[in-house]
């Protein structure tokens, strides 16, 4: 099993929801973040500067079976891209076990 941990922009979550849905991922979990980027140098719209580099993100955390890994990501990997600064990043981790927590079920059967 892999964790996907994603931060993606807020504006392309519900894009990015759908998606996993419809790619029969029925169950994640997500926050409200705000983080420092790599981008320094500020930007004006309508005569106001503002920092890319403090704004507000949501985190995705998905734990899929090993097999639906490569199209999970990708998912997001298309869903979320703008092509502009700031689209996010995606990293994966091994999950060791996963547990129900209702029927004491383990393993692929705990996650879905």
């Amino acid at each position: 099993m892999k964790q996907i941990e994603a931060i993606i922009r807020k504006s392309k979550f519900d894009d990015v929801k759908k998606a996993l849905h419809d790619n029969e991922v029925n169950f994640f979990t997500y926050w409200d973040v705000t983080g420092v980027g790599n981008e320094k140098q500020g930007h004006v719209y309508r005569g106001i500067s503002y920092s890319t580099s403090d704004i507000q993100r949501r985190y995705l955390s998905v734990v899929v079976s090993d097999e639906y890994l490569e199209s999970t990501v990708n998912v997001i990997l298309e869903t979320a891209f703008t092509g502009n600064v700031g689209d996010g990043k995606i990293f994966v981790c091994d999950v060791l076990e996963a547990y129900r927590i209702r029927t004491k079920e383990s393993g692929h059967a705990g996650i879905n």
